[in-house]
Parts: structure tokens; sequence; C-alpha cells
């Protein structure tokens, strides 16, 4: 019996990995959706011990944020290590052509030797880039142990069920958490944390409740992909690195780049072994600051990895050139377009709207099926809306914020406007341009105008990376962001429109457009408006076509408008779409234009905006195609 007993021993041995080679093996656990609502995070309602566990014996970060409060622009930045309005991948759900020397970093993993999987997500915004295949093994069935002997691995693990659509969907959230036992449930009655700007209702505690509970069950999933290592005997092998993709799924924190939609919990284990590799301790928090494009390079550098020079991000395994700001971007989400920009220092947020004329609350077919989002919308029709939930319900929004976190964590003492700060603010605007001009800011660029352009350029970075320098534009474009919602800056306005450039022609249209109750008694305003008709650029001929809409001459911007709804560039016709939803009663006679868009689209946020435009002329409720 002994020497079957040792024979199968020796055999259970054979079958284990050799631990031969020196480089750790990293595993990524990553989330949706999720603020830092945990328990090492001082949350007192959160019920999370396995994350709780690997921050006591591992590290805490608690000033990481992401580039972006959705995921797929925050996630294409994070394969790339670069900013996603750099690189083209800004918008919800674009397909960006990368240059061919740009490699998503697992690459640089594989070819060093390293078995790298994806479980499951990838969202990258990108089609598979010329260096091939971005992992081993991409499925819902890739794992690490399917590697070869004595071979490292790079695994990512992706937990979906915490994601908007859990709080939202009924039977979701009873599928995610069916596992949670009654100790594990939330009292909604219980919670003293409802952020200020939403209404204070039992729906709303309900969505909070489902938050928390969702959050368990993703515990309890790290908890068992924790375990399979230890289980492999590779826990003292493996670096864990625990993380969310962006802020909670609820209004005006996913998409938005306040605390409420940028702030995420990042949790590093590192074993004994390799702690040299790192310059924090176990058991420790560190503020440091960190953007989610420093993640991959993070990961290059505990490989024993060169960073590649291009890239944005910056490895944070040791201190050694520690960020003064963090940055983030907001572009088209979904269906609705609206620039938005963000720094962040250890205490400040600043926020540039570059599209202040747009409501902070567009309509968007995803969120608006949210519970909370409709108790909004309930009280703005009731004109029961009032205080912090008002300021955020405004047709507008300021073009400068400035928030003191230390004092302020739910952003909404605006400080932009006071003279004690003024200083700080000069300093973030300072910040946000260089930031701006350092990357190559695609963002204030039409999407059309990008979908034109990089026939030409070859790649969506290099169009504002070829051989021309592109400094001027940039700033020239920031600068008729900026006259676009100003009466005084109609003249530079006008003369935007003789511009050399369609992107800045573009702002010249949509600045008139936006001031049409000032502007149109411009003396020869409307021929000016005219000519942008025949513009050889798609964004611009809507721009003109919106502007003159709204000074009264819809007999000549309507026809403009549901041609480009149906014509060859898809995100022209999201543009089109968008205006006529906009002038609401003003775009009746193109009703049959709107209708024959709900059907056969490149996209269905064409569909989306269509549906809704038809729906507010029909006087039916809005319903999603």
């Amino acid at each position: 019996m002994k020497s079957i007993a040792l024979l199968m021993l020796f055999s259970i041995i054979s079958l284990l990995p050799s631990r031969a080679h020196s480089a750790p093996n990293i595993l990524w656990l990553s989330c949706e959706d999720i603020s830092a609502h945990l328990g090492c995070y001082g949350d007192p309602y959160a019920k999370t011990p396995n994350l709780d566990a690997l921050a006591a014996e591992g590290t805490r970060f608690t000033n990481v944020y992401t580039s972006a409060g959705v995921c797929a622009p925050c996630r294409s930045g994070i394969i790339t290590g670069m900013y996603q309005n750099s690189i083209g991948t800004h918008h919800m759900r674009c397909d960006a052509t990368l240059p061919d020397w740009l490699k998503p970093f697992p690459l640089y993993l594989r070819e060093a030797g390293y078995y790298c999987t994806n479980n499951s997500k990838t969202d990258y915004q990108f089609s598979r880039p010329k260096g091939g295949e971005i992992w081993d093994k991409s499925s819902n069935k890739a794992h690490w142990n399917n590697r070869k002997a004595d071979q490292p691995f790079f695994a990512v693990f992706n937990f979906t069920g915490c994601h908007e659509s859990g709080i939202e969907s009924e039977s979701k959230y009873k599928s995610v958490t069916k596992n949670l036992t009654a100790d594990q449930r939330q009292d909604p009655g219980a919670f003293e944390n409802i952020p200020p700007y939403y209404p204070d209702t039992p729906v709303v505690r309900e969505d909070w409740k489902r938050n928390y509970e969702l959050i368990t069950a993703m515990d309890a999933w790290a908890g068992e992909r924790i375990q399979e290592v230890k289980d492999a005997g590779e826990w003292e092998n493996t670096i864990v690195i625990y993380w969310s993709d962006h802020g909670v799924g609820l209004p005006r924190a996913k998409r938005w780049l306040y605390e409420s939609g940028t702030h995420v919990p990042y949790i590093a284990h590192v074993p004994e072994k390799f702690q040299n590799l790192v310059d924090f301790e176990p058991g420790t928090v560190d503020d440091r600051l960190i953007n989610s494009v420093d993640f991959g390079p993070t990961v290059l550098d505990l490989a024993g990895l060169p960073i590649p020079d291009y890239m944005h991000g910056r490895s944070h395994a040791k201190n050694e050139k520690p960020r003064e700001f963090v940055y983030g971007a907001r572009d088209r989400m979904d269906e609705r377009y609206d620039i938005i920009r963000a720094v962040r220092d250890k205490r400040f947020r600043y926020i540039r709207n570059f599209e202040p004329l747009k409501p902070y609350y567009q309509y968007m077919n995803t969120p608006e099926k949210g519970a909370t989002m409709r108790e909004i919308r309930r009280a703005e029709e009731a004109g029961t809306v009032s205080g912090v939930v008002a300021q955020f319900s405004a047709n507008s929004k300021p073009v400068h914020e400035l928030y003191d976190l230390e004092n302020d964590p739910h952003e909404i003492n605006n400080l932009a406007d006071s003279p004690e700060h003024a200083a700080k603010l000069a300093e973030m605007i300072e910040a946000l341009t260089a930031w701006q001009l350092e990357i190559g800011d695609l963002g204030l660029m039409p999407e059309s105008e990008i979908t034109e352009r990089v026939k030409d350029a070859g790649s969506t970075y290099d169009i504002l990376h070829g051989e021309e320098d592109q400094t001027d534009l940039i700033v020239t474009l920031t600068g008729m962001a900026t006259k676009a919602s100003s009466p005084e800056a109609i003249p530079d306005l006008i003369a935007g429109l003789d511009h050399k450039d369609a992107a800045v022609r573009y702002w010249g249209a949509t600045g008139l457009g936006n001031l049409s109750a000032e502007a149109k008694d411009e003396t020869g305003i409307e021929e000016q408006l005219e000519e942008t008709l025949a513009d050889s650029s798609p964004a611009v001929r809507i721009a003109g076509a919106r502007a003159l809409c709204r000074m009264g001459d819809t007999q000549s911007g309507l026809p403009v408008l549901a041609k480009e709804l149906s014509g060859d560039n898809e995100w022209a016709r999201l543009e089109a779409a968008i205006v006529l939803d906009e002038l609401d009663e003003a775009a009746r006679p193109e009703l049959e234009s709107l209708q024959a868009a709900l059907k056969d689209q490149p996209n269905k946020y064409i569909v989306r905006v269509a549906n809704k435009a038809v729906n507010d002329l029909l006087g039916t409720e809005n319903k999603v195609p």
C-alpha cells in the first residue's frame, strides 16, 4: 500500500507545471461597473471578505482612475497603454484602425514566452492588429491551466455580473445573486450613503441595494479564482491584480468623468519571492495616482519586459516617476455625442465641457431603462426636482467645473468661479491643455470627419500624428469649441466657415447654430451658411443645415439632413439623425425620412435616435425597435 501511495504522489507531482522559469505568473481579476464599494475601502455596507483578505495581504491603491467612464473606450486604452482619444477608440462601439507599429501589450508577453488568456471580454474598439492574435486563447473557456509545463502565464478573468444590466434587469440580478445567503443580503432602508444627486426614493434604494449584492456575488467569484491558483500550488508564483473598468452603473456615474464614474478599486498581491519587482509592501495602502492606461505597462514591467516608448501609460511597480495628474475623456456614449475632458490631482478635479449647451442627461436608450434614471425623469416631469438633483437635470452645463474632493466628495460645489481657487483652476486648465496637445486629442473632430480622413491617413492615430504637425489645429479646434457657446465670438465663428480645415468649418457652423438667435441678424449669414450645404465634408454640411434650420430656414436645411440620413458615411447618418431629433416639431416635414431610417442602418444608434424622433413627432411612447 505504501508503494502504491508513493506512486500516486509521484504521478500527481509529474502533472504539476515545473517552476524552472523565474518570471512571475500574472493574474488579472477584472469586473465591470463598480466603484470602490468594498469593505477594505472602508465601505460599511460592503460584504466582500475575499477581496478584503486580498487587500490585507497585498496592497490597496486608493487613487486609481480610468481614462473613460465607460467600458469599451477604457478597455482600448488598457490593452494598448494609450489614451483612447489619441488612437481613435474614444467613441463607444467604434472600429478604429491602428497604426502597424501599435501592438496590444499581451503580444509582447506572448513573444517573451508567456501563455496569455482572456476570459473573455475584449471590447477593444479596433479590428485585429497587424501583429497577430492578441491572446493564445480568448473565450469563456480560456484558462491559464491549459499552458505548457514550465510556462508562465498572464491570464485575465472578467466578471460581468455587476454590469449596469445586473441592476436594471430583474432576471439578471436574481441570476447573479441566487447563491447569496440571507446574511449577505442588504436592507435598502438602512443605507445612509445614497448620493445626494439621486432622488431618495424606495426605487433608487432598491438599485443601490442591488449594486451591493452584485458586488458580493463578484467577491465570491474572485475568491474562487484565487483558490484555483492556490490549489494548483501557484500562489507563491503568481502576482494577482484586481480592478474595475469604471464606476457604478448608475446615472452621473457610469459614462461620466466624476469620481463616481472613474474612481475604481485596485488591489495588488505580490508574493514574497517577487517583492523585489515592486516598491509597495504587503498589508499597506498606497495613494499614488494611477491611470488605467498604466495597467498594461505595469504588467510588462513585472514580466521584465521593456515598455514601448509610444505608450502613454507608465509602470507603477515602482514609484520612480509618480504622476502629478490623471486624465479622462468622454466622447460619444452610445447614440449621443458630448465632448468632456477631465484632469485630477490628489485633491482637485477639473472638468471641461466642450459642449456646455447640451444637457447633462441626454436621452440615451440604455441608461433610460434603469430605474434610477426613470425616477429622475419622473421628478423632472412632475416639476419636483430640487437641490442637487436639479443641478444635474439642467438643460446645460458650465464650461468649467472644479471640485475639491477633500471637502466635497460628491462633487456638487463647483469652485470654478471662486476667486480663492483661481490659481488652481488655471493650473488644471494648463495641465489639461498640455495633455490634449501631447497626445493629439481627436475628440474635437467630428466622427464622420474622422471616418473620411482615415482613408488617406492610414490609421486613426495618424490623422493628428502624420508628417504635418497638427498642434496648431488642435489649438484652433479647442478655441472654436470654446467660442461655439459665446455670442461675442460670432465674428470668429463666421470667419471659421472659410477655414481650410473641415473640422474648423464644422465648429464655425456648429457655433452659429448654437447661437442662432443672436447670429441670424448678422448681414449675409444665411448666404454663407447656404454655401456650407455643398461642403466636401458631411459634418460641415450637417452643421450648416442645422444652423439654417435653427434660424428658421428649414426649407434649405431639412432636405440636406434627410439626404445625409441615408448617405454613405454611417456616422454622418447618426449626426443627421441627432440634429433632426433636436429640431423637434421643425423636423416634421422629414417624418417619412426618419421612419425610413428605422431599418437597414449600419449601426443600432442611428435607429435609436430616429426612433425617438419619430415617437416624439407622433406623440407616442418611446419604444426600443
